[in-house]
């Protein structure tokens, strides 16, 4: 009995105190992995690992860490005729990369595997796929594919090739197939030229030379015969859903039957987006826009659905009155004056807010702030960094329409709008009450408040901001909204 008591009293004097002020967890322990990419470092090791078994482990891994892994590492394939040559030409020069194409694999090599295909190649036999892979592993080993990333053109060129490389640890992180019909495909090649001395190629009426003299000395592509076009597609087609299979998380079809300057642009969009991984994501949001834009729904919708915790400025200083607390007693002053309340005062609400274990875990929405640009740089600067910043675009005249046309019935509290949701009679419309706030002189001074630092705001925030269209149904809105959430944040140079 004596035990009992004792253990009872234990537990009554270590028991957790639920109106001791709550834990506050530093930013600096959720933003530092996903700002260095700590979960895909570890995982991109532990996958080469496990590939290259190598017999020094910790040396290997070393190595590994010292090497630029943001180098891009592409294939970009399709049928021929496709302009695969072109496109890869042009991608190359953009990224600085390394052009590696099955036949300057051979050229340029003076190993065994080059020597052997070249045999193959002069008897007129294929290549068998553990001499081509062989010859990629010796190229892409090279300190310049290595620093400045590769590109592969027209390569793997069957299933067996495509699963031969991903078994040596080979795979790309992007992969683009250039498409089209093959009627295109054929009149296209019956026009194509070859610069015999660079290897160059060029079409007599899409895109021809500029050099005379390169003009002088183009041949007809041997392969251009309608014939030997059609064998060529045939096998094309046979073998490009196999290859498809192995890359299907990562490849991107562009429909090459369009100026080439669309195309390049569509493929650089393409091989600028960053795929979605295997990271932990815990999405931290501001939501910014101009009075009326509905910021506060879509937070009210965003923290249903995905749990996030809706941080709003103004309900933050309620609060801090409602608590009683040192920071609400400096509040009050302001409050009290309808004075604004100072930045450091409102700064130091959200990080007592963001900083509890609940905004860590499920992430946070924000809406009301910032309102400046240097509200934002001192949110940064506390150390409350958002991965996400949507700005809600609305027209002038659409927020004046829907705020200075809303009222409320003082004896049931219930929210009209005279276009949207007009009362059901007249005498409940004739009791209705405007807020001082929604009259459209005050309307537009907060539209251009909100305009006069909402561009420096959009500068400070390129990096990770989105624009979306909020004139539109709600569900639409928080379509737009949960895309950016889920979806990686396109690289921009």
């Amino acid at each position: 009995m004596q035990a009992r008591v004792y253990r009872s009293n234990c537990e009554g004097k270590f028991k957790m105190d639920a109106t001791k002020k709550p834990l506050l967890i530093p930013p600096e322990f959720s933003n530092y992995a996903e700002k260095h990419g700590i979960f895909q470092i570890y995982e991109s090791l532990l996958t080469k690992l496990v590939i290259e078994q190598p017999a020094d482990p910790l040396s290997y891994l070393i190595g590994l860490l010292g090497q630029d892994g943001s180098v891009p590492q592409i294939i970009i394939h399709g049928p021929p005729a496709a302009g695969k040559r072109t496109m890869s030409v042009m991608v190359a020069k953009h990224f600085n990369c390394v052009h590696i194409t099955p036949d300057n694999l051979v050229v340029e090599s003076d190993s065994k595997a080059a020597k052997k295909a070249q045999e193959y190649m002069s008897a007129k036999e294929s290549v068998p796929t553990h001499v081509w892979v062989t010859l990629i592993k010796e190229r892409l080993s090279k300190e310049d594919c290595i620093s400045k990333g590769w590109l592969l053109e027209a390569f793997p060129q069957t299933r067996e090739q495509a699963q031969a490389l991903q078994a040596e640890g080979m795979m790309p992180k992007h992969f683009v197939l250039l498409e089209a019909r093959d009627t295109v495909l054929i009149e296209r090649v019956m026009g194509k030229r070859i610069d015999p001395d660079t290897g160059d190629v060029y079409h007599s009426t899409f895109d021809p030379p500029t050099d005379a003299a390169v003009v002088q000395r183009l041949v007809p592509d041997p392969k251009s015969s309608e014939k030997v076009m059609i064998e060529r597609l045939m096998e094309y087609h046979r073998h490009i859903d196999g290859i498809l299979m192995c890359y299907e998380k990562i490849y991107k079809s562009v429909n090459v039957d369009q100026p080439k300057t669309d195309v390049f642009s569509q493929v650089m969009a393409y091989l600028k987006m960053n795929h979605r991984d295997s990271a932990p994501h815990t999405p931290r949001l501001i939501l910014l826009g101009p009075t009326g834009c509905g910021k506060s729904v879509q937070a009210e919708l965003l923290a249903s659905k995905y749990g996030l915790v809706n941080v709003s400025c103004t309900e933050l200083i309620k609060q801090s009155l409602v608590d009683d607390s040192k920071l609400g007693e400096a509040v009050r002053p302001y409050v009290e004056r309808k004075m604004l309340v100072p930045d450091d005062l409102v700064l130091q609400l959200l990080r007592n807010r963001l900083a509890q274990l609940d905004a860590v875990t499920k992430g946070w929405v924000i809406h009301g702030f910032p309102k400046t640009r240097e509200q934002a740089e001192s949110l940064t600067k506390a150390g409350y960094e958002p991965n996400r910043v949507v700005f809600m675009d609305v027209p002038t005249d659409t927020i004046v329409e829907r705020l200075t046309l809303r009222s409320v019935d003082p004896v049931t509290g219930e929210r009209y709008h005279l276009i949207y949701n007009p009362p059901r009679t007249n005498e409940v419309k004739q009791r209705l009450q405007t807020s001082p706030k929604d009259v459209e002189s005050a309307v537009n001074h907060r539209m251009a408040e909100y305009q006069a630092y909402i561009e420096e705001i959009g500068e400070y925030y390129e990096g990770t901001g989105e624009h979306i269209n909020a004139d539109q149904d709600i569900h639409t809105v928080f379509e737009c909204i949960e895309s950016i959430i889920v979806n990686p944040i396109p690289r921009k140079e």
